[in-house]
């Protein structure tokens, strides 16, 4: 057993005696939130670094995806993904929006672009898939459905820091994209988080609504909400933007080690990235099928006992909490391969720093549970 547990994944963390200097000049200005200068200059470096046309930074990426959906005026019912993290589908419910849920695809376990139009209603606004594990949705036909039915297309992109699509930014798409800088993403500000839109005019809304809806100091515009990144959180983002690439190529050479030595294990299936993306190895999901000697939830326990907290994510679906399963297209049967997938995923620990002793036990669990 470790003398420390192994999570799933923890945040980088740049020295600190890097980050001091920063703290000074915070403390020296009495300038702490309220768009100040590490803020417009963060903003600035990270709509350079993404390859953006606008980010409008927030405290976090809930507050942005709740944001997002007032920015566009979305109402009625929106389709979405059952596999995700929950705030996905809470910042719709904060909206009093509706959520219609599809079924996903197994190899990308984004929202099946296929069901999509099936599900359409007179009440259907907008759509909101998620970039699962920073794999791409189907960019081009989600959007040639959009277009169609005059919907509205924002991207849960939390998990998309820095992946492109043939050398393009997977956050161009769509009309708005939101962005997560929690302390388990890959680029983190302890907390925070982006929305990325195409056009200044809709920068300034945004602007306006994470701020109370205030124009100017006499002016409210719209009744907005408390949503600014802190100066603190500005700062860190401007330092990690300098270790991040370092960071990314230390996921990417774990993922890489994990996919050779799972490779054979029978029962065990790695979610492939598609010919063309680059990567952020911000997960490492694997699906653990009938032919693996023990059950996913046995190989969960295994990996407790060993004090490696791994995580069945994302189990349970978001159609089958409590506050969703009464939605019609919440049954089970409406969505045969999310629930597939829910009851055989495992995220294995996956970050710069892990120690090669805890990947190689990781691995040996897996391995020697066949």
């Amino acid at each position: 057993m470790p003398d420390k547990p192994t999570f799933l994944t923890r945040p980088y963390l740049p020295p600190l005696d890097e980050f001091l200097p920063y703290l000074a000049e915070i403390w020296e200005s009495r300038r702490l939130t309220n768009g100040g200068p590490f803020h417009q200059q963060f903003e600035e470096a990270l709509r350079q670094y993404l390859g953006v046309p606008h980010v409008s930074l927030f405290t976090n990426g809930t507050l942005a995806l709740i944001t997002a959906l007032q920015t566009l005026r979305i109402t009625g019912e929106v389709i979405t993904t059952p596999y995700t993290f929950a705030a996905t589908t809470h910042a719709l419910l904060w909206n009093g929006i509706k959520p219609v849920f599809v079924d996903i695809r197994r190899d990308t376990c984004n929202l099946d672009e296929e069901l999509v139009e099936a599900a359409l209603s007179p009440r259907t606004t907008a759509i909101l898939p998620v970039h699962c594990y920073g794999n791409p949705c189907a960019a081009d036909r989600l959007q040639q459905i959009a277009d169609t039915y005059a919907l509205k297309l924002i991207y849960d992109a939390a998990h998309a820091f820095g992946v492109t699509v043939d050398g393009r930014s997977l956050l161009e798409q769509g009309d708005l994209a939101v962005l997560s800088f929690h302390a388990t993403k890959v680029f983190n500000t302890f907390e925070g988080g982006a929305i990325v839109c195409h056009d200044a005019k809709l920068k300034q809304r945004i602007d306006y609504l994470k701020n109370f809806g205030f124009a100017d100091e006499v002016t409210v515009v719209a009744p907005g909400i408390n949503g600014k990144m802190s100066e603190f959180q500005a700062a860190l983002g401007l330092l990690q933007l300098k270790y991040i690439d370092a960071a990314i190529a230390a996921r990417l050479d774990i993922a890489r080690r994990y996919r050779e030595a799972l490779a054979e294990v029978p029962g065990v299936e790695s979610i492939p990235v598609a010919e063309g993306v680059k990567s952020n190895g911000g997960y490492f999901p694997v699906l653990i099928g009938p032919e693996y000697a023990i059950s996913r939830d046995q190989l969960y326990d295994e990996f407790r006992r060993n004090s490696i907290f791994v995580r069945r994510y994302f189990y349970p679906l978001i159609s089958d909490l409590p506050m969703y399963r009464g939605i019609a297209s919440a049954a089970p049967a409406n969505l045969p391969v999310a629930t597939q997938i829910a009851r055989q995923v495992l995220c294995l620990p996956i970050y710069p720093d892990i120690e090669s002793a805890t990947l190689e036990q990781i691995i040996e669990i897996v391995s020697k549970s066949r």
